[in-house]
């Protein structure tokens, strides 16, 4: 059996060159140890919008602005990000502001576990996109996928956090142990909910992708 590393060593060698604009935010991110989304996570979930062509989305999660900026260079629409992170919300403004996106892209300060009612303003959503704190997205998905339109999609990145998850790499502390139990509790909940019709890809960082059934 191929190994995972390999595999997503070969898949990632076969992606396009991203422009000046997004190499740099990727480049201060990895200078500056900010969790972005690995590119062939992120290509599929290009891939998912492309074909589902929302009118809105709700990302949980902002960090420097880059998936919400990759998002809207793919479709038309409106984006509402949450972050509470007050450094990486002011570099999210300046890159979102440099592609002249800030029409398009509406961040919302504070813990998305409190922010809710002011999220809530701006849907209903045709995609939901889950990319924060990794043992809250059991939490996140029950205060947002309400918000979510019938036929919509939410989609959850880190789901298989580094192997650990699905157990090909050892848990090495107590700390992580207690997230990955959670994504586990997660991705079972999310596979068996009937209300969903819900696959896990095991590209980047692992990403789940869930459509919301009639």
């Amino acid at each position: 059996m191929v190994k995972r590393g390999i595999q997503e060593d070969y898949l990632s060698s076969l992606l396009l060159e991203r422009n000046e604009d997004i190499q740099a935010i990727e480049k201060y991110a990895e200078e500056n140890n900010v969790p972005i989304m690995e590119q062939t996570g992120m290509q599929l979930l290009l891939q998912v919008l492309q074909l589902h062509r929302p009118k809105s989305i709700l990302e949980i999660g902002t960090a420097i602005g880059y998936s919400a900026i990759r998002m809207a260079e793919v479709t038309l629409a409106q984006i509402v990000t949450v972050e509470r992170d007050e450094e990486r919300i002011k570099i999210a403004e300046s890159n979102i502001n440099k592609k002249g996106m800030n029409d398009r892209i509406k961040i919302i300060k504070g813990d998305a576990l409190e922010v809710e009612p002011e999220v809530s303003q701006y849907g209903p959503y045709d995609v939901l996109f889950i990319d924060a704190a990794k043992g809250q997205y059991e939490r996140f998905f029950h205060l947002y996928e309400p918000l979510v339109s019938i036929g919509g999609v939410i989609i959850s990145d880190n789901v298989l956090f580094k192997g650990l998850v699905s157990g090909e790499s050892d848990i090495p502390s107590k700390r992580l142990e207690g997230m990955v139990k959670k994504l586990r509790s997660y991705n079972e909940e999310r596979m068996a909910d009937k209300r969903f019709s819900s696959m896990i890809y095991p590209v980047g960082d692992g990403v789940m992708v869930s459509i919301k059934k009639a």
